[in-house]
């Protein structure tokens, strides 16, 4: 009983970081936050009452209806791939935090890992030349490498990959999803932007 207060207290404690120490403040987004909460206090409550049923069968259709749940909510609206990641993390912790096991220290070290990954995996240094975007161009551009040296020129940037998702040839424009690395200058400029915004708020 007492090991299963300890880990009750360890995965508020990692839900904690994980939305306001890590989400929030990376990326401010208020309607999500309620969202991460309350799926994983909602996952540690129906799992720790299922875990003390003694009903095996029990804990695992638990554990499968806030799978159909989270399938929902994520089909519910629009989800960055990060927010996914969140999202998942959120529920695993609380998991982790209602599932008996031999040592509370094993369960407190899974949750420390899945805050470790999420740390260093979202960190705003990692990859941080690189970009995705969905470009509207406003001409029919049907050669590759012409579409790649336009693109390049448009967004001073390196460009990796490029995928025409719509060819329009009467209304003469070009829907591409792009991948790009920012070159120096641009990367600086970008940079210096944002920091000039974030004093401004």
């Amino acid at each position: 009983m007492v090991s299963q207060l300890v880990l009750f207290a360890i995965d508020l404690c990692a839900v904690v970081v994980l939305v306001f120490g890590l989400y929030f403040p990376r990326h401010r987004r208020r309607d999500l936050v309620v969202s991460y909460l309350g799926v994983n206090i909602g996952v540690l409550a129906v799992a720790s009452a299922l875990s003390a049923s003694d009903t095996g069968a029990g804990l695992g259709l638990g554990l499968a209806l806030f799978g159909v749940l989270s399938i929902i909510r994520l089909r519910s609206t629009e989800l960055d791939q990060h927010e996914v990641a969140y999202y998942f993390s959120a529920l695993a912790l609380g998991i982790l935090g209602a599932l008996s096991t031999t040592s509370a220290w094993l369960s407190g070290g899974l949750m420390a890992l899945i805050l470790v990954v999420m740390f260093l995996g979202d960190h705003r240094r990692l990859f941080r030349h690189y970009r995705h975007q969905i470009l509207v161009l406003d001409s029919a551009i049907t050669d590759h490498g012409m579409l790649v040296a336009h693109l390049e020129r448009l967004l001073d940037a390196r460009v990796h990959t490029v995928n025409v998702q719509r060819l329009d040839l009467v209304n003469e424009t070009t829907v591409v999803d792009v991948r790009y690395a920012l070159a120096g200058p641009a990367l600086t400029a970008e940079s210096g932007a944002a920091a000039h915004a974030g004093a401004r708020g």
